[in-house]
């Protein structure tokens, strides 16, 4: 036998054994290699008609804060859509960490935009601007605004000089007025509707925001303290705190917003007019960062 038979048997002995063991009982050492198997094909799972247009569904998760009208606005559905595709018995109330599918999302949700270095133009007529200490992306609204007969009346939720008006300031965006009041002063409802969120939020501290009718909310910020909670239904002049100067605030005060289907209107051209005069404090103090509170 030549050496290269030897090596040629010895090779196919090899790729029949794991090396160091013996051949089992009644095997060859010239056996040729079992045939391979031809790989079996998997049948893919069939997908239902129409599934591959479909878009997946979002989901967001309620927080502190969130409303059906803001949740709506930041993804750009119609708020009834929000309501009936999740079958929202009281759209008022919803509960932090409640999941709400998004009817007809595309991608990401429109809030999540990055902050403008500066103000952007949008052809809705709004600012698109970084508002308050955490540099909130913001639409402003600055001129007279007209609701085509959707607005509704607003009372002053406190009475007093105004510190800080609406728009830009030297140290940023502002999105509503601070109205001066004495520590403990009522806060008033400034129209009727249901308080959907009551409680502590970095920077504005103790907060009330209200959902009234046609699309409008309103917020009431830096309290002393609540005296209403989510859900419940108030009327124009119900008291729902008092002022005080908690969170980023160091005068007491409170600071008041109205916003409508996502923009944010100077208060002064909706609420009944008056003699306002700026006390001259428009940049109010702040304090640092770690002075905020947490509940």
């Amino acid at each position: 036998m030549t050496p290269c038979r030897t090596h040629a048997r010895r090779a196919i002995g090899i790729g029949l054994l794991v090396p160091g063991l013996l051949l089992a009982q009644g095997a060859s050492a010239h056996a040729e290699p079992p045939p391979l198997k031809s790989p079996q094909k998997r049948a893919l799972p069939k997908m239902q008609k129409g599934s591959e247009s479909r878009p997946a569904p979002c989901v967001h998760v309620v927080q502190a804060g969130d409303s059906v009208i803001r949740i709506a606005a930041r993804y750009r559905v119609r708020r009834q859509a929000l309501i009936d595709g999740n079958r929202l018995a009281r759209p008022e109330s919803l509960r932090i960490g409640q999941r709400l599918d998004i009817p007809g999302c595309q991608g990401a949700p429109a809030a999540a935009v990055a902050e403008p270095r500066a103000p952007v133009a949008r052809s809705d007529g709004t600012l698109l601007v970084s508002a308050g200490p955490r540099r909130v992306p913001t639409r402003f609204f600055l001129g007279v605004p007209e609701f085509n007969g959707r607005s509704i009346d607003f009372t002053w939720p406190v009475l007093g000089p105004v510190l800080s008006g609406f728009g830009q300031r030297r140290s940023g965006w502002h999105a509503g007025i601070d109205i001066r009041a004495e520590v403990g002063t009522p806060i008033l409802a400034a129209a009727p509707g249901t308080v959907y969120f009551s409680g502590w939020e970095r920077s504005y501290g103790r907060i009330v925001r209200i959902e009234h009718d046609n699309g409008f909310t309103s917020i009431y910020a830096h309290n002393l303290q609540n005296f209403v909670e989510a859900g419940d239904r108030v009327e124009a002049g119900t008291v729902i705190g008092t002022a005080g100067r908690s969170g980023r605030a160091t005068a007491y005060h409170v600071h008041f917003e109205i916003r409508h289907e996502g923009k944010v209107y100077n208060p002064l051209y909706l609420l009944p007019a008056r003699d306002v005069v700026l006390t001259g404090a428009e940049e109010m103090p702040e304090p640092p960062e770690d002075d905020d509170e947490d509940e």
